[in-house]
């Protein structure tokens, strides 16, 4: 297996954690951000410890000049990247006519301008290079909508339309371009919110349970293989059945 530079924005995430090691277990290099740099090199050596080497460095992926910067560390570090995994997300719920303009603009810009910021930093050499993996992490919320969600389900449901129209402009360069759509997962996230809530939610999924971080992660690197050349545009749904669109 060809070994490549991998950068997963928000790696330093449950979800985040998995896909970097999933991805270092494929035999790639991978790299990863931060905003605050103690926790993250906490997790970096709670990394090293389990036999996992990641790179660190610092970016905000909200903002184009951050975004890019943070992608030129990584390539100064281990190379170009040729699979990028736009993970980084955040949350501010409230109902929309409660919402202010910065819980829309924070949300929006952290989950969906990120995937403009940091692909258009990596687009350019995987063209060059006629190969590229860009996978986006969206939910099951951005599917279906969720009340108190209307920033984060917009943003998205965005991240699947720029997947479908970068598809189509990369498909003859090498380069694939598909969404992941998590639903409900054990993170630490999830796991904080009060017990009665999530058996609310687990009684919604046919399999009858949460998600794992890993499961979400083995979708990745099926996307991210050299095989799934012929796989692009599309939206891996991974909820237990919560939600099954077509």
């Amino acid at each position: 297996m060809t070994s490549r530079i991998a950068l997963v924005t928000g790696g330093t995430g449950g979800i985040g954690t998995a896909i970097c090691r999933r991805l270092a277990q494929m035999g790639h290099r991978v790299a990863t951000n931060y905003r605050d740099l103690a926790r993250a090199q906490n997790w970096q050596m709670e990394q090293k410890e389990a036999g996992f080497d990641f790179c660190i460095v610092p970016g905000d992926v909200s903002a184009p000049e951050t975004a890019a910067a943070m992608v030129a560390a990584v390539e100064k570090a281990l190379g170009p990247v040729d699979i990028l995994i736009n993970n980084a997300g955040i949350t501010h719920d409230t109902t929309f006519h409660k919402m202010s303009a910065l819980q829309w603009q924070e949300v929006v810009n952290t989950n969906l301008n990120s995937c403009y910021n940091v692909t258009r930093a990596v687009i350019e050499g995987m063209r060059k290079r006629q190969w590229g993996r860009i996978i986006q992490i969206s939910s099951i919320n951005g599917q279906k909508g969720q009340y108190g969600q209307a920033n984060y389900a917009a943003a998205k449901a965005g991240m699947h339309g720029f997947t479908i129209s970068l598809a189509q402009e990369s498909a003859k360069l090498g380069i694939t371009v598909n969404t992941v759509s998590p639903g409900y997962v054990g993170t630490d996230m999830v796991m904080a919110v009060p017990e009665e809530v999530r058996a609310k939610i687990v009684a919604q999924i046919p399999v009858g349970r949460l998600g794992r971080p890993d499961e979400i992660a083995y979708a990745v690197s099926f996307l991210a293989a050299e095989e799934a050349a012929w796989i692009t545009g599309a939206n891996l749904a991974i909820n237990g059945g919560h939600y099954m669109g077509w």
